[in-house]
């Protein structure tokens, strides 16, 4: 099956998944310049202000963890400022098109690493397909488009 377009919802807090997406898209693009075949992305970004809108396409979710009290595994957690992109995909019928969550964080947080990804994925019974830190880096952005190109056919 081909895929021309690969579709890509995400929340930014403080910038680094956005940069993220946007060095994804920039990577897609240049591949498409090069061979056709290779899918450009979409991105759609999901904040406060976004309205609910019913999904109809397949779509990867990207998200930072941000986490406010409990170390998230034994003694609790509570969600911070990423919520409007969990309610957004649990609006109607747009978890079931969801392909698979990505994650980001910083490494220094040890367990709670990309915690609110993984805790996304088990919500919205969706793989847990990726992770990296920060802003990413060249191979990282490498190494996930691959992956979403793989899991979009």
């Amino acid at each position: 099956m081909f895929v021309s377009t690969i579709n890509i919802l995400y929340i930014s807090i403080e910038g680094n998944t956005r940069s993220f997406v946007n060095k994804l898209q920039e990577y897609a693009k240049s591949l498409h310049d090069m061979d056709e075949s290779a899918p450009n992305i979409n991105l759609k970004e999901v904040s406060e202000q976004t309205d609910f809108d019913n999904e109809q396409s397949n779509y990867f979710a990207f998200v930072p963890t941000y986490l406010d009290g409990g170390n998230g595994i034994d003694n609790g957690v509570k969600e911070l400022m990423t919520n409007a992109l969990g309610e957004y995909i649990d609006y109607g019928n747009n978890a079931r098109h969801c392909l698979g969550v990505i994650g980001s964080g910083n490494r220094n947080f040890n367990e709670q690493y990309c915690l609110t990804a993984k805790r996304y994925a088990k919500k919205f019974n969706t793989p847990f397909l990726a992770d990296y830190e920060l802003r990413g880096t060249g191979a990282d952005v490498e190494r996930i488009y691959k992956l979403l190109v793989a899991t979009a056919k």
